[in-house]
């Protein structure tokens, strides 16, 4: 996928204000982790984590989405009448039916004419959501969208810490699956992508790739936002890392890249073991990527789009630079961008 008029204008974004240290989380895991004999510590030295973040018990995704989306609307100074598709791609959403994209359209505002709809595909939603629209707006079909997603992790983590307390048939073999649970985290972000006719600070979209890789589909899975989410870490890991190498390669074509050509890079927000795999297999320094599972853990379909928000912030990106979004999802999906910062279309 190669593009010629896309812009990717402006980020918005929602953080809990309810911070979880690993170290707290290992409190409340006191009873499985003195049954069990583990190390207090153990979390945060497995996957680099020295914190998450919850939203209120009963906050629904629609409420962070929307003020995401408002902010990410405010940020690209652009009329939401010229909003031509609105997805809301997180995992987490308000029910099974309506579409949550429905509670986010009508608070925003946007116009009838607006294409909504969710998308789900685990932790790569949003980056699917931002292709989708990225092609119409290529097309020709629409102007502007807005891309937007909440994750709220704190469901799962509370299910988990109580199985493992309380179900004493888990023995050391049987925490291995549930510990990618003790990982997840909350956040909210919201992705406004246009026309290069109505760009002010011309972030280029220049191309995209996505693979498939769904032998390894059940490596991760979980029946339930609320119920437990069973993980092969390791597997996933190693799988995910080369399915991710294989598309690189894919990128690279795609774009006309060499890999010294990529200035920045964003990737999925798993672990610090999993970006130490991918940035050796990819042939990359892990110097010029920019990361937020350290203190957000990871936040599912709002990691990616979230930590490149808090990049742009952090003022990590420079006018000309070429960024590459590397999304891993359970699937195992990836899907690849690749962004001129600030280039005169």
């Amino acid at each position: 996928m190669r593009y010629e008029r896309v812009c990717l204008e402006a980020f918005g974004y929602t953080l809990p204000d309810e911070v979880v240290t690993s170290d707290e989380l290992e409190q409340w895991l006191a009873p499985a982790y003195q049954r069990l004999r583990l190390p207090a510590g153990r979390l945060e030295l497995m996957t680099g984590i020295r914190q998450r973040r919850f939203f209120p018990r009963g906050t629904r995704p629609s409420q962070m989405s929307i003020e995401s989306g408002r902010r990410a609307l405010a940020a690209a100074g652009i009329d939401p009448r010229e909003i031509g598709a609105l997805v809301h791609g997180s995992v987490c959403r308000d029910f099974l039916e309506p579409a949550t994209a429905c509670s986010v359209h009508h608070a925003l505002g946007l116009p009838e004419s607006c294409l909504i709809y969710d998308a789900s595909n685990a932790c790569l939603g949003i980056l699917t959501g931002m292709l989708q629209v990225a092609n119409m707006i290529e097309l020709g079909q629409i102007r502007a969208g807005l891309i937007v997603g909440t994750e709220d992790g704190r469901a799962l983590v509370e299910t988990t810490i109580s199985r493992l307390n309380t179900d004493e048939r888990i023995d050391r073999r049987g925490v291995k699956p549930l510990v990618a649970s003790l990982t997840i985290g909350s956040g909210s972000v919201a992705v406004v992508l246009c026309d290069q006719s109505l760009s002010r600070k011309r972030h280029r979209i220049l191309g995209a790739v996505a693979l498939a890789n769904t032998a390894e589909h059940g490596l991760c899975q979980s029946e339930g936002l609320d119920e437990f989410m069973r993980t092969d870490s390791e597997q996933l890991m190693l799988a995910g890392v080369e399915t991710g190498r294989r598309t690189f390669d894919l990128f690279l074509k795609e774009l006309g890249w060499d890999r010294d050509d990529i200035d920045k890079t964003i990737c999925h927000q798993v672990g610090a073991a999993h970006r130490k795999l991918l940035f050796e297999q990819l042939g990359l320094n892990e110097s010029i990527d920019f990361s937020t599972f350290e203190t957000l853990g990871n936040t599912g379909a709002a990691a990616l789009p979230l930590t490149t928000a808090l990049a742009e912030e952090a003022g990590r990106f420079t006018t000309g630079d070429r960024i590459a979004m590397l999304g891993i999802g359970s699937g195992i999906n990836c899907q690849m961008i690749g962004v001129q910062w600030g280039a005169t279309p």
